[in-house]
């Protein structure tokens, strides 16, 4: 059939007044559809990291490079009452950031009565008790309520350096006796800290905790509980290059100086 020429302008002009209609459609759909704010969209890989939020108290934030026996120590905690109260079923398995409760559940937070120097001049007139005289005060003089007896005998080669060395170091002979330098519990014997060798560590109290490194043998185990002067290892040169014990007392968990408390 011969071709009039219509059919072939009239296709283009159709699909054209369809395309205009559809979009005229879209346009005032657009303008009658009320806009919404879009969800807020939190990155957590650019936003604030959990690393500043504060830490509440008695819990620990873990670091990179953390293990729950260094957080235990650190915190003068045994590990197993760590991993206990955390309810972690691989203490191995620990991430950055998280949190982890490095004091007992019941325990409740002190507050610590004012010091004399903190009194108000109000105050001091009230009280007929001479102010202590700056002179009988001794800086290097331990807190009551714990004394030590030497670990073992020998030359101490290494002395506590804040930030440095968190304890000392007494030289010796292969075998030497390694004793107990007060009564405590065994909460930890064994050599998965690094730098540590052949490891024990003793809990005093709820404050105080030694630490017996770079044993030959140890000679308890976790959970004994030891008597002051009794022997737990014998020395060695576990991960180091000498016969040495190297000693360290922490105060709720913090490395000081031992020697003012020793006897």
């Amino acid at each position: 059939m011969k071709s009039t020429g219509f059919l072939p302008m009239y296709r283009p002009l159709r699909l054209a007044s369809i395309l205009s209609a559809l979009l005229t459609v879209a346009v005032l759909s657009a303008c009658s559809t009320p806009r919404t704010k879009p969800a807020n969209v939190v990155d957590r890989s650019k936003g604030e990291s959990a690393a500043s939020v504060p830490t509440p108290p008695g819990y620990y934030r873990v670091k990179k490079g953390d293990t729950v026996l260094r957080i235990a120590l650190d915190q003068g905690q045994s590990y197993r009452d760590v991993v206990r109260w955390n309810n972690l079923s691989d203490p191995n398995q620990i991430e950055v950031d998280q949190l982890l409760l490095v004091r007992p559940p019941d325990s409740k937070m002190t507050v610590k009565p004012l010091a004399a120097s903190s009194a108000t001049a109000g105050d001091r007139k009230m009280t007929d008790a001479p102010e202590p005289k700056a002179e009988s005060v001794k800086p290097d003089a331990p807190p009551p309520g714990i004394r030590l007896s030497w670990p073992a005998k020998g030359k101490v080669v290494e002395e506590f350096a804040d930030g440095k060395s968190k304890g000392i170091d007494i030289a010796g002979k292969m075998g030497d006796p390694v004793q107990a330098a007060s009564d405590g519990r065994i909460v930890y014997a064994g050599n998965s800290l690094r730098g540590y060798g052949n490891l024990v560590i003793v809990k005093h109290d709820n404050t105080y905790l030694t630490a017996y490194a770079h044993n030959r043998n140890l000679l308890v185990k976790e959970g004994d509980s030891v008597r002051k002067g009794q022997k737990i290892a014998e020395m060695g040169d576990t991960d180091t290059n000498s016969v040495k014990l190297h000693f360290e007392l922490r105060v709720n968990g913090k490395p000081v100086d031992p020697m003012p408390y020793l006897q």
